[in-house]
């Protein structure tokens, strides 16, 4: 028997009500499993961020379901899906979305502070070898608005990272950057499937870097327009 997927998308579908309803994904069927490096892409409006969102626990599907380690989630108590955000999944987004004012290294924290399982202790010494993992050890106690483009967005992956997901969600993770800084994230997620075992499912626009990712799923119109396995990329 197959092991169950980390994350899995049953005929989900994501309608917006209003006046004209607008159905941003519609009868997706989506198997997320360990170690895998999956771009999804796809035109602007064809449902990527809203399928990330779903798969995310971010959002709720209008049907459908989402399980996670074969778990239903729709209907599951809103303490039990934000502990599974907390312990399943790391978020990434195109902007990275750190507090000005805290330091680098209480950013990094603030993720093992809502699941309050560590120490303070405990928390400022994986938050730094984090930190240190990506080549930030002397910038922990900057703020924000003291860093780079892609040194803030690889401190948002180490955020991603505090409380050891076995996911990591990533949407336009480089979106915001240069090539240079772009290719430096590219290699930090790589690394963490190739390396480290982890699964990233990442939206993107740049369909080079999606070429260089072990699978590629693109959406049109909401649906599934193809899913291929790439085999392993550099």
């Amino acid at each position: 028997m197959s092991e169950t997927p980390l994350i899995e998308a049953r005929n989900v579908t994501r309608i917006l009500p209003g006046i004209v309803p607008t159905t941003l994904v519609q009868n997706v069927d989506l198997a997320i499993r360990k170690n895998e490096f999956v771009a999804i892409t796809g035109p602007s409006g064809s449902g990527k961020s809203s399928l990330l969102y779903l798969l995310g626990l971010l959002d709720f599907p209008t049907s459908g379901e989402v399980l996670i380690e074969g778990q239903a989630t729709t209907h599951m108590p809103e303490e039990d899906r934000a502990f599974a955000r907390l312990t399943m999944l790391g978020f990434v987004f195109q902007f990275h979305f750190l507090l000005p004012e805290f330091t680098v290294l209480e950013n990094v924290m603030l993720p093992m502070r809502a699941l309050g399982k560590l120490s303070k202790a405990q928390m400022r010494t994986r938050g730094g070898d984090l930190l240190g993992s990506f080549g930030l050890g002397e910038h922990i106690h900057k703020r924000p608005d003291q860093l780079s483009g892609g040194q803030r967005q690889r401190v948002a992956v180490a955020r991603a990272l505090a409380n050891e997901p076995p996911v990591i969600l990533a949407d336009e993770p480089t979106g915001s950057l240069d090539s240079k800084a772009s290719e430096q994230v590219f290699e930090v997620l790589r690394d963490l499937v190739h390396v480290e075992g982890k699964t990233v499912v990442a939206v993107t626009h740049d369909l080079a870097m999606a070429e260089r990712m072990d699978r590629h799923i693109e959406l049109l119109d909401g649906r599934v327009r193809i899913d291929e396995q790439h085999g392993v990329r550099q």
